[in-house]
C-alpha cells in the first residue's frame, strides 16, 4: 500500500493512502515507549466509547455486545486492551497493528486525531494542518496512480476469460491463475523490463518496506501500462497469438515512454532503469507548487 510522510515539529509521521495514520510515529514525539503511550490511551473509558461510536458509524460488522463488555471494564485498575484484542473481540476496522520493523499501530484519521487530542491538542492542530496540506497537494497523484492501475482492468480480465481461458485456436488451454499471471507479467516486461517475481528477487529491500513494482513506477510508466493493457485487450479479442502480442506490446510501451520522457525532458536511461528511487523514510515531503 502506498505510503507518504508528513513532518510536524521534527516528527516524521507515516500516512497510508486509505487515510490511516501511524499512532506509533505520533507517540514517539512524547516517549520512545510508544506501546505504553498507546496502551494507556486505550485504557480509558472515554477512548473506548469514542472507538465504539466510530465503529457503529462506519462498520456494519461491528459487535456491539462484546463492545459493551469492554466498555464496562474500561478504567478499572486491572483493565488492559491492545489494538489486536480490540479488533478480535469486536470486529473493529478503525485501527490495525502491523508487525515487523516497518510496522506499528495505524488508525483512521478520525481516531488518530482523537489520539492527538489526548496527547496534545496544540500538536494536533499542527498535524491536522500538515495532513490537510498533504491531501490537497499530493492526493491527486495518489488518486491518479490508483486510477491508472485499475483502468481497463475489467476489460482486460474479461478478454482473458473469454478468449484465453477457453483456449485459442492451436494453443493449449491454460489454467486461470497461470493465464492471468502470464498476461500481467507480459505487461510488466513491456514497461519495466522484468516480471513481478524477478523484481521481488532483485529489490528485496523494497519488498521489505511493503512496496511492489507498480508503487515505485513513475506516473508515465503507469500511464503507458494502462494504455498497453487496453491495447492487449484488443489484441486478445482479435485472437492474436501471445508471442506476437508480446513483441507488439513491448514496442508500443517503449515508443510511448520515449515520447513521454522526451516531452517532459526526462533522461531516456529511465527506459532501462524504470524504478523510482526508494522513498526516504526520514525525508520531509516536498512542497510541490
Amino acid at each position: 500500500m502506498k505510503k507518504e510522510k508528513i513532518t510536524v515539529q521534527g516528527v516524521s509521521i507515516t500516512v497510508l493512502e486509505d487515510d490511516f495514520i501511524s499512532l506509533t510515529d505520533i507517540a514517539r514525539k512524547f516517549n520512545e515507549r510508544t506501546d505504553l503511550i498507546i496502551a494507556n490511551w486505550l485504557r480509558t473509558r472515554s477512548t473506548i466509547e469514542f472507538l465504539g461510536t466510530w465503529e457503529v458509524l462506519h462498520n456494519e460488522n461491528f459487535n456491539p455486545f462484546n463492545f459493551e463488555g469492554i466498555k464496562n471494564n474500561a478504567g478499572a485498575a486491572t483493565f488492559a486492551l491492545t489494538v489486536t484484542d480490540w479488533a478480535n473481540a469486536t470486529g473493529a476496522i478503525g485501527m490495525r497493528a502491523k508487525p515487523g520493523r516497518y510496522g506499528g499501530t495505524f488508525a483512521h484519521r478520525d481516531i488518530a486525531f482523537e489520539f492527538l487530542s489526548y496527547l496534545s491538542p496544540s500538536f494536533k492542530l499542527y498535524v491536522v494542518q500538515e495532513f490537510q496540506r498533504l491531501k490537497t497537494l499530493e492526493n491527486p497523484e495518489w488518486n491518479l496512480r490508483r486510477a491508472l492501475s485499475k483502468v481497463n482492468y475489467q476489460l482486460h480480465q474479461g478478454a482473458i476469460r473469454e478468449h484465453i481461458l477457453p483456449g485459442m485456436k492451436g494453443q493449449p488451454r491454460p489454467s486461470g491463475l497461470v493465464a492471468f499471471s502470464e498476461e500481467a507479467d507480459m505487461l510488466n516486461q513491456a514497461v519495466f523490463g522484468m516480471t513481478a517475481e524477478q523484481w521481488r528477487a532483485e529489490y528485496s529491500e523494497h519488498v521489505a518496506k511493503g512496496y511492489n513494482m507498480r508503487d515505485l513506477a513513475d506516473i508515465y510508466q503507469l500511464l503507458v501500462l494502462a494504455n498497453i493493457e487496453a491495447y492487449n485487450e484488443v489484441l486478445i479479442s482479435h485472437q492474436v497469438e501471445r508471442n506476437i502480442r508480446s513483441i507488439e506490446l513491448q514496442r508500443t510501451a517503449q515508443r510511448q515512454l520515449a515520447a513521454l520522457y522526451n516531452l517532459n525532458h526526462l533522461p531516456l536511461d529511465r527506459l532501462i532503469s524504470p524504478l523510482s528511487p526508494l522513498p526516504d523514510e526520514n525525508a520531509a515531503p516536498e512542497n510541490n507548487p
